[in-house]
């Protein structure tokens, strides 16, 4: 992309954003940044009424986010010359915002070398960390054995001991976040054992709850590990198996976000907040079935009995469901979770 695609491209990003809020609207700045999977939902109807559109791309995803009121953006930044990296990281600083890159980790050690160019792009644009996922997917979901998921964490520990160097070579923290994968004892092993003060966490603050780990807990636990924080609130219902866990506006939900801050600020004073509230149905957590155990048999009866009890003493009499909606009310949805999570990490938590 040259310098005049860069212009029109966030030109474009400026029309869409003013005709979207209104002459008369402009929303107070909050320090909380916007992870890209907030805006899934927008992304997919725009695309689908033009191919070409794109709001991810880092130029149109910061000019779009300013517009919101947001203080930082979470994008994948790709492999940029030089030139458009510093002007991302130009128009960043004269906005007053912070950028963290989304990066795919190193597979092995032929992937070493796409790797570093886009920590070279991420360092070049600066990123305050790249933010990255070890497992591809959930693990209750994902594995059919114990003995897939430790190849799997074998596999996880390569490709974090392969970006290490890397990451101390650009000085970019590779931020490893929580992604309904590792319990918190198996989260810290890893880190132990790589031994790189580059290696941290992108804390999730409510992932674990999906392996009935007490959230205060896990934040306690990874906060002095914290390069990055994906922000969100939940709430649940008990179901026949498990019980559901949705994405709500911060607020919301059941989580103590104002302990969830204080904590992370505590351990890392100078850590940076970014909104991850996906407009979606609940999720699904089978913790009474037995494949959900497959890889969690370490998981005593004590925190399930315990899991559950959190979600009755705090169940929500209802929870969003959007899939079957139109696509523009789905869009409203996700428009008004993000300006009232927005609102509330500015006014309630003093992000």
């Amino acid at each position: 992309m040259n310098r005049r695609d860069v212009l029109r491209t966030t030109a474009a990003a400026v029309v869409v954003g003013a005709g979207r809020l209104g002459a008369a609207e402009s929303p107070r700045k909050t320090a909380l940044g916007i992870v890209k999977y907030a805006r899934l939902t927008r992304q997919a109807t725009q695309k689908a009424s033009d191919p070409h559109h794109d709001l991810f791309e880092p130029l149109a995803f910061l000019e779009h986010c300013r517009q919101l009121g947001a203080g930082g953006i979470q994008v994948p930044l790709g492999i940029r010359d030089g030139e458009y990296a510093r002007g991302l990281r130009r128009r960043a600083a004269q906005h007053g915002m912070f950028v963290e890159a989304i990066v795919e980790p190193p597979r092995g050690r032929a992937d070493v070398e796409r790797f570093s160019a886009v920590m070279r792009t991420a360092a070049e644009a600066g990123a305050r960390a790249a933010c990255t996922v070890l497992f591809p997917g959930r693990r209750y979901e994902e594995f059919d054995s114990p003995e897939q998921f430790r190849r799997c964490d074998e596999q996880a520990l390569r490709a974090a001991e392969l970006a290490a160097p890397v990451a101390e070579k650009y000085g970019v923290p590779l931020a490893v976040e929580n992604h309904k994968d590792h319990l918190v004892r198996e989260r810290l092993e890893l880190l132990k054992r790589i031994t790189s003060q580059w290696v941290g966490m992108c804390v999730d603050v409510g992932n674990n709850i999906a392996l009935l780990e007490d959230p205060i807990e896990v934040i306690e636990a990874f906060a002095p590990w914290a390069f990055a924080v994906h922000l969100k609130d939940h709430a649940v219902q008990e179901s026949a198996d498990g019980f559901l866990l949705a994405d709500v506006p911060l607020g919301k939900g059941f989580l103590d976000l104002k302990k969830v801050v204080a904590i992370l600020r505590k351990a890392r004073p100078e850590i940076r907040f970014s909104l991850e509230v996906i407009t979606r149905d609940p999720l699904y957590v089978p913790c009474l079935t037995e494949k959900y155990w497959t890889t969690l048999a370490a998981v005593s009866g004590r925190e399930l009995a315990r899991a559950m009890r959190l979600v009755r003493k705090h169940r929500a009499e209802t929870l969003p469901t959007i899939r079957a909606l139109p696509r523009e009310e789905q869009v409203a949805i996700e428009d008004a979770n993000l300006k009232a999570s927005l609102a509330y990490a500015r006014d309630e938590l003093g992000i």
